[in-house]
């Protein structure tokens, strides 16, 4: 037994996809000239169009309708929409009663193509420069701290030392061949000069 198409089927092949022709957008303004907009799946029906009920009414609020304001966006409706979109968010059928001439649809691609992808350019811009200043102060932190940490150590090298003092123990070391030095008094290191003596002997040569 063949099955019959459904009735769905036959009427879904029907209707038309794609672009609208001159054609059809005549009989849209016709129609609507005559009996008003109405309900637009009957609308379609009653038009002899093979277009569904969304397809005529998309067409006839953001093309064909009379009041329908033709040309860019000026700034003025640029900031109303921004301040409307603060105020409602993305509620476009309520945004375009505040502008004439101007669809919903409009509006939301005007807000997505052009005023969002601008507020998401310099919120990127704003934190890559953030970024970049926290990265030369690091930089500039630790090359501080390298050039202090440099500069003790040439301190510490630079530096000399300080004189022995009388805490220090003796340190016994050959006595050199000076001749305005006499050797210490002490038979038993009569061959050997204490620290003490060293030093006596830089501050005799320093005179």
């Amino acid at each position: 037994m063949d099955k019959k198409p459904c009735n769905s089927s036959s009427q879904d092949a029907e209707v038309r996809k794609g672009p609208w022709t001159m054609e059809e957008d005549l009989i849209l303004i016709n129609y609507i000239a005559n009996h008003g907009e109405g309900v637009w799946n009957s609308l379609a029906k009653s038009a002899g169009l093979k277009r569904t009920g969304k397809s005529c009414r998309l067409r006839w609020l953001n093309y064909l309708r009379p009041d329908v304001r033709r040309g860019n966006i000026t700034p003025e409706e640029q900031l109303l929409i921004m301040e409307l979109h603060a105020k409602w968010g993305n509620r476009w059928s309520k945004i375009a009663k505040h502008l004439p001439g101007r669809t919903d649809n409009e509006i939301k691609n005007y807000w997505r193509t052009r005023i969002q992808k601008h507020i998401k350019q310099g919120d990127q811009s704003n934190s890559q420069g953030q970024s970049s200043d926290g990265t030369a102060d690091q930089a500039s932190t630790s090359h501080v701290g390298s050039s202090t940490s440099t500069g003790l150590d040439a301190m510490e090298t630079t530096y000399p030392l300080c004189a022995p003092t009388a805490s220090y123990a003796a340190t016994l070391v050959q006595p050199p061949d000076h001749p305005n030095v006499l050797p210490p008094g002490d038979s038993h290191q009569e061959n050997y000069w204490s620290m003490e003596d060293l030093w006596s002997m830089q501050l005799l040569n320093g005179e």
